[in-house]
């Protein structure tokens, strides 16, 4: 009998691949980067094709750390960044062209275009989400309308659309020949082409989106048998599970009762609570999702305030400022200064997400005079975390009428006791809104004319 599950963790910088026993520890693991494509400024992309080699790689080296092989797993999952935009041919299994990242704001002009008659809300009682550049739907409407032929194969059923789990459950489970095409409840929900209280695809969403039907993946539970993987080095194993990684990190932290919350810090930060059984719309900037569904039982929904950019505020001082050579060396950066010397970060890359919702904002740096130096601005980067997690967290009290007594943390972030500390404590816990009002920044971020 096997001993072990796996799960496939494909993110928006890494993949990894892990091995679990049946008291869910760790028995081995492999990661591996890829690459961020910045075509323009505002749009990321991914090479699909590199993923799944990296997945591939990965899957392999944990197997073998752990001296097992297919046979030794019961079941293997999917976790994945989610509204990450993939649309492929279905006979040869190729991108018709790189896959446009969560973050990517290249479809502002559409958000504009659907915003014009009803508002950035008008969809939000059907599908739980604003318009904005974040979510999928609008992403495969600008590949229908920019890549040639995309539109003509789409309606043709002869170019397939999902985000990374549906690509990578399609490849594993045979790709072009046979390959299952499919979307758990929970990155489905993330497309605004899906209907909160049915769990289906939305006739009238994907007409106003003019989405053909025929591209898009059948919507599955979140754990439930959907094949067999049919290629190595997993050949044999039960393809069983499938989780937006957010959703995942709230069923992994046990928030299975309404009230229940967790926040992860990684590229973005993101703060989840289980409401339950029903979908609670918000009326203080939050997005209604599903969290996620058990087989055939009803589908558990949660509140979600997602920030785009939070650990990858530290990647960009790194890499881009050349600050520090990794990342937690940013730790001991800000430590060496007792406070920010009245130095903050608006780290609006992508526009601000939650609880604001403005796609043109982008991001500053204020305060700063000759006593700032790298330091202020490394602790003013963490400290920008805190303010943004603030705000979500007094949206979701809002909205939810149940003040968080408790957040449970997870992600890379979680190891830079400061930031933990300053999120914990109140030394840093100022609105965004008031560090943008102090240093009278409206006009910079919002491009107000």
């Amino acid at each position: 009998m096997s001993k072990y599950v796996g799960a496939i963790d494909q993110g928006t910088t890494s993949t990894r691949f892990i091995v679990f026993d049946k008291q869910a520890n760790i028995v081995s693991i492999a990661q591996k980067e890829h690459e961020q494509i910045y075509p323009k400024p505002g749009w990321v992309e991914h090479n699909p094709l590199e993923i799944l080699t990296n997945s591939n790689e990965v899957i392999g080296a944990a197997l073998a750390r752990a001296n097992l092989s297919a046979s030794d797993l019961a079941a293997v999952g999917i976790t994945n960044q989610r509204e990450t935009t993939v649309l492929w041919d279905r006979h040869t299994g190729k991108p018709l062209c790189n896959a446009l990242v969560w973050m990517d704001t290249r479809t502002d002009q559409l958000v504009q275009r659907f915003a014009r008659d009803g508002g950035q809300g008008r969809f939000r009682s059907k599908t739980g989400l604003p318009l904005a550049t974040y979510f999928s739907g609008l992403k495969l409407l600008w590949i229908l309308e920019n890549v040639e032929g995309a539109r003509r194969q789409a309606e043709k059923g002869d170019a397939l659309f999902g985000n990374i789990n549906t690509w990578m459950a399609w490849n594993l489970t045979g790709g072009p020949d046979g390959g299952v095409h499919v979307t758990d409840v929970s990155n489905a929900s993330r497309t605004m082409l899906m209907d909160l209280q049915t769990c289906a695809w939305d006739k009238d969403m994907l007409d106003q989106f003019h989405i053909p039907e025929a591209c898009l993946p059948k919507i599955v539970p979140s754990s439930a048998p959907y094949g067999e993987i049919k290629t190595a080095p997993l050949r044999g194993t039960p393809l069983a599970g499938m989780l937006g990684d957010q959703q995942a990190a709230l069923v992994g932290q046990t928030c299975f009762a309404p009230g229940e919350a967790k926040n992860t810090y990684g590229t973005g930060s993101f703060l989840l609570m289980n409401t339950g059984t029903e979908p609670v719309q918000s009326n203080a900037g939050l997005l209604t999702t599903l969290a996620y569904q058990f087989g055939d039982e009803k589908p558990r929904y949660a509140l979600e305030g997602a920030i785009a950019i939070t650990g990858a505020l530290v990647q960009w001082l790194r890499d881009n400022l050349h600050f520090f050579d990794v990342a937690g060396q940013i730790e001991p950066l800000a430590r060496s200064v007792p406070d920010n010397g009245d130095v903050y970060v608006v780290p609006a890359f992508s526009g601000l997400y939650a609880p604001y919702w403005k796609d043109d904002a982008r991001g500053v740096i204020a305060g700063l005079t000759r006593f700032a130096n790298k330091a202020h601005i490394a602790r003013a980067a963490l400290e920008s975390t805190a303010y943004q997690v603030r705000d979500v967290v007094e949206a979701m009290e809002i909205d939810s009428g149940i003040p968080l007594s408790s957040l449970r943390t997870d992600g890379g972030m979680v190891v830079n006791e400061l930031l933990m500390q300053c999120l914990s404590g109140q030394k840093c816990w100022q609105n965004l809104w008031d560090v943008l009002y102090c240093w009278h920044l409206e006009r910079a971020v919002w491009r107000l004319p």
